[in-house]
């Protein structure tokens, strides 16, 4: 048996979560709406993974990554990825110094805390798969040599839905390495109101301190925080929830990839930050069905006919909910 939802102040007697809530809004000093993707990012902080951001251009993902970093007291570099770009401007490379006569390594932007990965997909898989072994081992590897990356490492990517020339679509292994995808939706015509009203007031993107944004969470409430997320409470029904979910997507019709073992602890993962999020000490179904569309939408993959048909993988994951049995 799972045990009740209670009603608990998140806040309450946790200044790890107090700080987090405070992230939140922070954020909200200059990104106005988008309330889920903020909370996204949150869970991706807690859970230590990354985070792809799907939008049109000018629905501020850029924006609202550049925006979290300057809430975080961590460090953050931001990459234009583009069709020149090498894996060495990404990791790094062995640089020769005339005054030792020695080659020695230049860290690249990935010796960082949070990346921003400007329109990922607009580098060849060749820069891209450097980033598999950053993003998984959370370490480079020059020259035989290991140079691990700064604790905590999370790189926040953007990419563009409707715009292919010129791209480059991420691999499967890749996909695979984001905890989450996340997307980016135009603003209802109220917070649109809003955009149009910090602008006419002076609001410049470019500035963020002049917007008041402050950091007001660190390394240490991260640290904190997980190791709250850590001791969340997961009844044996609510694992099984978790793996029959996963394992009907796998004998769904209308994909040809269904999610994987790593899926399923990545959803255990999200729901138990979820939880925690919201001041509960023990995940309950709610959780799960909160976080799976952005836990496992880009880890499957559509039939041609489905896509054919104008099938989307967020409706499949939808049927999936409603079929399997929830726990009660």
């Amino acid at each position: 048996m799972t045990r009740p939802a209670t009603t608990v102040d998140p806040l309450a007697a946790d200044p790890s979560r107090a700080a987090l809530h405070r992230l939140r809004a922070e954020v909200a000093k200059a990104v106005v709406g988008q309330e889920g993707v903020v909370t996204g990012l949150i869970v991706a902080l807690l859970c230590r993974g990354h985070v792809l951001l799907e939008g049109v251009p000018g629905v501020a993902k850029t924006l609202l990554v550049r925006t979290m970093a300057a809430a975080l007291d961590l460090s953050s570099r931001r990459v234009q990825f583009t069709p020149d770009l090498m894996p060495g401007d990404v990791t790094g490379s062995m640089v020769f110094d005339a005054r030792t006569a020695a080659f020695t390594f230049r860290e690249g932007p990935v010796f960082t805390n949070l990346l921003l990965a400007d329109e990922i997909n607009r580098t060849p898989p060749k820069t891209q798969s450097a980033l598999l072994e950053v993003m998984e081992e959370r370490q480079v590897t020059v020259e035989g040599e290991q140079r691990v990356l700064p604790d905590p490492f999370i790189v926040a990517a953007t990419q563009n839905p409707v715009e292919y020339e010129g791209t480059y679509p991420l691999p499967e292994a890749q996909l695979d390495r984001f905890l989450l995808k996340l997307t980016v939706p135009l603003p209802s015509r109220d917070e649109e109101l809003g955009v149009l009203r910090a602008h006419h007031t002076g609001f410049d993107p470019r500035d963020l301190t002049a917007a008041g944004v402050r950091p007001v969470a660190d390394a240490a409430d991260l640290t904190a925080a997980r190791t709250a997320v850590g001791r969340v409470h997961v009844a044996e029904p609510l694992l099984g929830y978790v793996v029959d979910l996963c394992r009907a997507t796998r004998a769904t019709p209308a994909l040809e990839l269904g999610a994987s073992p790593r899926g399923a602890t990545a959803l255990l993962g999200t729901a138990k930050a979820w939880a925690w999020l919201n001041g509960r000490d023990h995940v309950v179904p709610d959780d799960v069905k909160a976080m799976a569309r952005p836990t496992l939408r880009h880890r499957l993959r559509l039939r041609p006919e489905a896509e054919l048909e104008g099938v989307g993988v967020d409706p499949v994951l939808d049927t999936v909910l409603a079929t399997v049995p929830t726990p009660r």
